[in-house]
């Protein structure tokens, strides 16, 4: 009996992970005991943490655990440590390239300012780089809680880096929150700089939040960007557009967007026509990683090989990698799907290494 190939040898790119969210459970346990921070049931015992963003206390709790998580980031080493381990995972789930999203204003602070940060992330980057084959671009996302002129400073920020690892700029946190047509002035700059454009809408908010996106900020790409199903007109402009959403299929449950991994929409956007790159946006709050998002949109929707190919060359394709690292990932992708299904017990042993269960969990 035969259930498919393995997923975590299938090249792709990841395109929607958040830097502190893509820390290691381990990782934060270590480096909260060596300091003597105090971590919640939420992110020890009960991990991953049962999270709702349905309402405003859901998605204050979600933020909370966040910046609990951020706070255990004390040194230079841990930054490195955690760019190698991100790297490191992706690679295990077949990722080629990823391009992973910091705020800097959320860390500079503590690192000597948001210019020092962000060079230590970019050193971080390439190091990681070079010791995982990995290769890596940084987006510098603005924080639609903050005003709309702190955003124009990292979009300045992020242009003054476009030739030196950055490739993108995007807008992320609760879009509830503020106007996203008030940050267009920051994506201006990015967008003569030509760096991609790729902030959040669509998932807490519907087709509205997708369209101010489009119109105001010129997005290339959606964070999320699911909820453009419930419009099929702006469906269609998405497609015309050549936009693509990064969808995220463990947080939109996690979160509370839709009710469980079967109602997300993704059979009906690429059924229409859409680019979709999965991704999994905080792995460390959502337990699951790259690979988790194609396995489980593979058992909610009875996804073949050929569908899960086809995603995996659109994540490659919406990315800015090098043309000759993406050439040669898209040309990989042919030759997984030539090899042979995994068996049924093999299907298992990958599944268990997909899902992870939370500590004292029943086996």
């Amino acid at each position: 009996m035969t259930a498919g190939r393995d997923l975590r040898t299938l090249p792709k790119a990841h395109l929607h992970l958040h830097f502190t969210g893509s820390m290691r459970h381990a990782t934060l346990l270590e480096l909260a005991a060596r300091d003597g921070i105090a971590l919640p049931d939420a992110l020890v015992s009960e991990w991953p943490p049962r999270l709702s963003a349905a309402d405003e206390k859901g998605w204050f709790r979600f933020q909370r655990l966040y910046d609990l998580a951020r706070s255990v980031l004390r040194t230079e080493d841990d930054v490195r440590r955690l760019v190698r381990e991100t790297a490191e995972d992706d690679v295990a789930d077949g990722g080629r390239w990823l391009e992973i999203q910091v705020d800097p204003s959320g860390y500079g602070a503590r690192f000597g300012g948001i210019t020092a940060f962000t060079d230590l992330v970019l050193d971080a980057v390439r190091d990681a780089s070079e010791r995982t084959g990995l290769g890596i671009g940084v987006v510098i996302a603005a924080n639609r809680t903050r005003h709309p002129l702190d955003a124009r400073t990292l979009a300045r920020l992020a242009v003054q880096y476009a030739d030196r690892g950055v490739v993108g700029f995007g807008l992320s946190n609760d879009e509830r929150r503020g106007r996203t047509a008030d940050f267009a002035g920051a994506f201006a700059i990015a967008e003569r700089a030509g760096l991609l454009l790729t902030p959040h809408g669509g998932e807490l908010l519907g087709p509205a939040s997708v369209r101010t996106c489009l119109e105001s900020l010129h997005a290339d790409r959606l964070g999320h960007g699911v909820r453009t199903v419930e419009d099929p007109r702006l469906l269609e402009e998405v497609v015309r557009r050549g936009v693509t959403l990064e969808v995220c299929p463990t947080s939109n449950v996690a979160l509370g967007v839709y009710s469980d991994l079967s109602s997300v929409p993704l059979p009906q956007l690429l059924e229409a026509g859409a680019s979709v790159a999965l991704g999994a946006d905080d792995p460390l709050l959502f337990g699951s990683r790259l690979a988790g998002q194609y396995a489980t949109m593979r058992a909610a929707h009875g996804l073949d090989d050929a569908v899960l190919a086809s995603l995996a060359r659109m994540s490659l394709r919406a990315g800015r990698a090098p043309s000759d690292l993406r050439d040669a990932a898209l040309a990989d992708v042919d030759a997984w799907l030539t090899r042979p299904a995994q068996t049924a017990q093999t299907a298992g042993a990958t599944h268990a290494a997909l899902h992870p269960r939370p500590p004292g969990s029943p086996a």
